[in-house]
């Protein structure tokens, strides 16, 4: 599982659920307590704020590094987002420090960090900015490593201050250029053959010229190859293998926000049956749960628990063939096996 986590360059956890079933989908006999245990038991994983402003989890031994790299952005330094966000630069510094100072070893709602926010800055307003609905002000705390998940109190999501959690040393000395190298490094290790917008549009408001020149960085380690007329990098070590690699037979139902649909965006629609792009890639940022097909996008699907029944939906955007219907329906047992239920399997 640990693997998995860190070679996918952190597993994407915008909804709990769905990272569990991201990780079910990659590794055998997995316990249906094991991500929930590694994050708030074993402190094996840890949960914060981190690429384009999305909740990941990370191992907590490559954090520093992973810390390291956030601590890079600077788009919330900028005047329009301070004026977007209704603080200055004096206050979101403000904001920060009492975020941290806060945190440092106690576990507080959002709630009780506003309250905290509010006393120590003396300022109602920026206690009040501390409950904003996306936690814009407090992604900028996650990414200088002020601020992580810690287990929630009742119904309540909860924060923490990662030093103490994780038990890390006082200071994080990993150089943030060093850690951009090594997060390039592993992304086209996990996502190559890619261009310089892929990997910009991955990390996060990093233009093309940029990526390019972080890709670049890598020297030798790096090739470009043409893909159907586009040119774009993967890793040397990667080019004989991928050019005689034939297509493996898998079937897959990946839950929302899985990380291949992420990585996919810009290219999805060749990797599937026709235009349905829309029906993957939603409004609001919503991406939705897919049928893979020996790497390709297939169809859509759905689960909902009912009772005893976990009712899983598949809608395929073409007809499917007898064995992958079957490798399909293996698959929603998993689901239901793992979520605990009965399976239910309806095709549309």
């Amino acid at each position: 599982m640990h693997d998995v986590v860190s070679r996918l360059c952190g597993l994407h956890a915008q909804l709990t659920s769905s990272a569990e079933l991201s990780l079910l989908a990659r590794v055998e006999g997995l316990d249906s307590s094991a991500l929930r245990d590694a994050l708030w038991k074993e402190r094996s994983l840890v949960k914060l704020w981190a690429m384009r402003g999305t909740l990941h989890m990370f191992a907590s031994d490559e954090y520093p590094m992973w810390q390291a790299g956030l601590d890079t952005f600077r788009h919330f330094r900028k005047p329009g987002w301070l004026r977007g966000f209704g603080v200055t630069a004096i206050e979101l510094d403000r904001l920060l420090d009492a975020v941290e100072q806060a945190l440092d070893g106690h576990r507080l709602t959002r709630e009780e960090l506003a309250g905290e926010v509010a006393r120590r800055t003396r300022s109602k307003k920026l206690g009040e900015q501390v409950l904003g609905s996306w936690g814009s002000l407090l992604k900028p705390a996650s990414y200088t490593g002020k601020l992580c998940f810690a287990p929630d109190k009742g119904r309540n999501v909860a924060f923490t201050g990662p030093k103490k959690w994780l038990r890390l040393p006082r200071t994080n000395e990993t150089d943030g250029e060093a850690a951009l190298t090594d997060i390039t490094r592993r992304y086209l290790a996990t996502n190559a053959p890619v261009t310089p917008d892929d990997l910009g549009r991955w990390w996060g408001g990093l233009g093309p010229i940029p990526a390019r020149k972080r890709i670049e960085a890598l020297h030798e380690e790096v090739a470009q190859v043409d893909v159907e007329g586009q040119p774009m990098y993967l890793r040397e070590r990667d080019v004989r293998e991928l050019s005689k690699a034939t297509t493996v037979r898998s079937v897959r139902l990946l839950p929302a926000f899985d990380q291949y649909v992420v990585a996919a965006t810009k290219h999805a629609e060749e990797l599937m049956p026709g235009a349905f792009a829309s029906r993957v890639y939603r409004p609001q940022g919503w991406l939705s749960a897919v049928l893979l097909v020996n790497g390709r996008i297939d169809g859509v699907w759905k689960h909902e628990r009912k009772g005893k029944r976990v009712v899983v939906t598949i809608e395929p955007f073409a007809q499917v063939t007898n064995a992958v219907r079957r490798d399909a329906e293996a698959e929603a047992e998993r689901v239901a096996e793992f979520l605990g239920g009965e399976l239910d399997l309806a095709w549309i």
